[in-house]
């Protein structure tokens, strides 16, 4: 049941969490709100915020490692292709070794089933890029992203925050 709660409210977070615009500086804003609260909590994190065409922040944290990076990179896949948040994948597919299953064609290489990455929505022109934190449990890297644009957006997080786990 704890799954199909996270389902529903995690479609929220994607409806509500829409950007009027988005550019070089909310990247910086948002990047660096992640950052500054991982070192206040010492998070191992990397954060990366990347549009389709290029990336527009990135930072690594203290404990984070270069496997980090390249799980970001592959969340950051997963939402250029579904328009879904890792996490959302996560739990729909529901697939214990972390792999798209074979029908869906998605190279492990490039594909990977963990929470973390998030749409970067526009009102009228959709998803553009997507925001990525790795390096904690996944639920949690997807609660800090998503907590972070709630921030930035106005909106309190605690109306759009996961239930217990």
């Amino acid at each position: 049941m704890a799954a199909a709660e996270d389902l529903e409210k995690i479609a929220e977070q994607e409806d509500r969490l829409v950007f009027d615009r988005f550019d070089e500086a909310i990247a910086f804003e948002i990047g660096s709100a992640i950052r500054t609260r991982g070192l206040s909590e010492n998070f191992p994190i990397i954060v990366d915020i990347r549009l389709w065409d290029r990336a527009l922040f990135y930072c690594a944290l203290s404990g984070s490692t270069v496997n980090n990076t390249d799980w970001a990179r592959r969340k950051i896949n997963v939402v250029r292709t579904f328009h879904r948040s890792s996490y959302r994948m996560v739990l729909s597919k529901a697939r214990s070794d972390r792999t798209f299953p074979v029908g869906d064609a998605l190279p492990i290489d490039d594909y990977v089933l963990a929470g973390g990455g998030f749409p970067i929505k526009v009102k009228g022109v959709g998803v553009i890029g997507a925001i990525a934190v790795s390096g904690l449990p996944e639920r949690q890297d997807h609660e800090v992203v998503v907590a972070a644009i709630a921030d930035y957006l106005g909106i309190p997080r605690s109306e759009l925050a996961l239930g217990p786990a």
